[in-house]
């Protein structure tokens, strides 16, 4: 009998005494003890492993009743003696802000007196101990009864970890899951400041200069600026998924998907599942994604599916793709057809920027990953990294967002409709929907000066999507004497090939959209952009021009 596959199991001991297949990650337990680092610091993805990881460092550490040295047998850990000499020899304070989710901040803060309150009723037994003073004792009921205010509630955990060491005559190991949710919530509801403030004051006075502390651990998805969130914090050790460090305890190696493929009979889909799932570089590690592994061998006879991009809504990464500028839907162009861009990458993301900095979005998609790392230069102490969508249920994920841009504005039937028309010629049909479209999609890519300019690369996007499996779609390319806007190359060479210039009417050249549509397709004719599809082999060609003023669009096709 195979051993069950542990989808969304975060309890490590639950996992191993259930039976559930274990992807052998114990050696952390020696790395983060080996550390000479006070407080550490492990940003990843969303599903690579984090809450696991940190329930087994929580069962490695605590000091209990109950011998929790049984759940390590036969796992790598065990080789070093040393290291296990050290299990069961701590409290351990586990906090998980996963689930802190709020629309507002009142319920933020509410739902915050009710975690730290559960999270002292854990250790309610010793309450009746008698190396506990009075005085703690008070504060410990003030924090269950939630009467504590939010001065004694930013301080529960350095409040905790004295308790904790009284009792216990052991400093404490501290371990923080998912610290950055209640951020994210609160960046995305607009109460980002107040939550940033409790944060600071709650981690401040449990990880710096907190002398009953023997070590700590945190993840989440984002290093939060440091100056923002861990101001002050010189024990803070940060390994984001830049550094090599810790970079092989989240997500499946290959050597490691090989043999859970091979125990799970599916072996021979290796190549498909690493264009599905793979693509992900920590450090110097080659990583698959874990979550989208284990969902697929679970079923596999339903064949290949996005996984992992279906455990989030992606609005956020919907929101901030949509209000990118000209430069954003461009680079996004060049990310849809494979292609690779280079940005630089800050570890020290400051939520309230990513709207109003545009190369900003880059940073949030590589860290949360949604962007893989191709190759990383180090200029003047700058990360400059290439950039690329790892696989193929990422890849699904920005196809749909961008399907999703014109489903928003019309019907997807019309869409379908506008595009068909295209290709077969009817311009007449296409001009219809195509201003419908404008009128409708415009101010949502944000109406201003260059309103026109940013409707052009979404379109080219939808171009890039939807017409993918019968057409090559270029754009901006040289051929004959120029750059040409758009080109539709069909694969099968008797269809029609399509080029399409853009124009937007000179407001002080006192042009009008007549105007304009004609210089649009005379700089077709003289610049020759048909000659790369005569040198394809395509006979059959139409020049198409499209001029806007504001809003107002005209469509008109060149002689033949």
């Amino acid at each position: 009998m195979k051993k069950k596959i542990p989808i969304g199991i975060g309890d490590f001991k639950e996992l191993i005494e259930g039976d559930f297949y274990f992807v052998d990650k114990s050696l952390l337990i020696k790395d983060v003890i080996d550390d000479g680092a006070k407080v550490i610091l492990l940003p990843r993805p969303r599903r690579f492993g984090k809450t696991l990881s940190m329930s087994m460092l929580e069962y490695f550490f605590q000091k209990s009743e109950n011998d929790n040295s049984h759940l390590f047998k036969g796992l790598k850990v065990v080789e070093h003696k040393g290291i296990m000499e050290k299990q069961g020899k701590y409290p351990v304070i586990f906090i998980t802000f996963k689930d802190v989710k709020y629309s507002s901040w009142e319920e933020c803060y509410d739902g915050l007196r009710v975690l730290v309150s559960k999270l002292f009723q854990r250790y309610k037994f010793i309450l009746e101990d008698s190396k506990l003073s009075n005085y703690h004792k008070n504060e410990f009921l003030k924090i269950i009864d939630m009467r504590a205010n939010i001065v004694e509630l930013s301080n529960a955990l350095a409040t905790l970890s004295e308790i904790l060491c009284e009792v216990y005559e052991e400093k404490t190991v501290i371990l923080i899951d998912e610290y950055d949710v209640p951020i994210q919530s609160g960046f995305s509801n607009n109460y980002y400041k107040k939550i940033m403030e409790f944060i600071r004051n709650f981690l401040s006075a449990g990880l710096k200069d907190n002398t009953y502390l023997q070590k700590a651990v945190l993840t989440g998805i984002l290093r939060v600026s440091k100056e923002s969130v861990f101001s002050g914090l010189n024990n803070l050790k940060v390994c984001t998924i830049l550094n090599p460090q810790y970079s092989r305890y989240f997500g499946f190696s290959h050597e490691e998907i090989e043999e859970l493929l091979k125990y799970y009979d599916v072996e021979d889909k290796i190549n498909d599942v690493k264009d599905w799932y793979n693509g992900y570089k920590f450090g110097k590690s080659l990583v698959y994604n874990p979550w989208s592994i284990l969902n697929y061998i679970d079923n596999s006879e339903m064949g290949f599916m996005p996984h992992w991009v279906n455990t989030s809504s992606n609005n956020i990464v919907k929101e901030l793709l949509a209000k990118g500028g000209e430069g954003v839907k461009k680079d996004l162009e060049e990310l849809i057809k494979g292609n690779s861009i280079t940005k630089k990458i800050d570890e020290n993301i400051v939520m309230g920027d990513i709207h109003r900095d545009s190369e900003s979005v880059w940073n949030f998609l590589f860290f949360t990953g949604y962007l893989k790392l191709v190759e990383r230069e180090l200029r003047m102490g700058r990360n400059i990294c290439e950039l690329k969508i790892p696989n193929k249920e990422v890849q699904y994920l920005f196809e749909d967002i961008i399907i999703s841009w014109f489903n928003e504005n019309i019907s997807n039937d019309k869409y379908n409709i506008m595009l068909n028309s295209l290709v077969n010629g009817d311009i007449k049909t296409f001009s219809i929907i195509l201003r419908e479209y404008v009128l409708s999609s415009v101010s949502y890519f944000d109406t201003g000066k260059n309103e026109s300019e940013k409707f052009y690369h979404a379109f080219v996007l939808g171009l890039l999507i939807s017409l993918s499996k019968e057409y090559q779609v270029k754009s901006n390319r040289e051929s004959g004497y120029g750059r040409y806007d758009i080109m539709i190359i069909p694969k099968d060479k008797s269809k029609l090939g399509i080029i399409i210039e853009f124009k937007k009417v000179d407001e002080y050249d006192k042009e009008t959209l007549e105007i304009a549509v004609n210089e649009a397709l005379k700089q077709i004719e003289e610049k020759n952009y048909k000659q790369e599809l005569l040198d394809l082999g395509i006979e059959n060609i139409m020049e198409l021009g499209i001029a806007f003023e504001g809003k107002e669009v005209l469509v008109k096709k060149g002689t033949e």
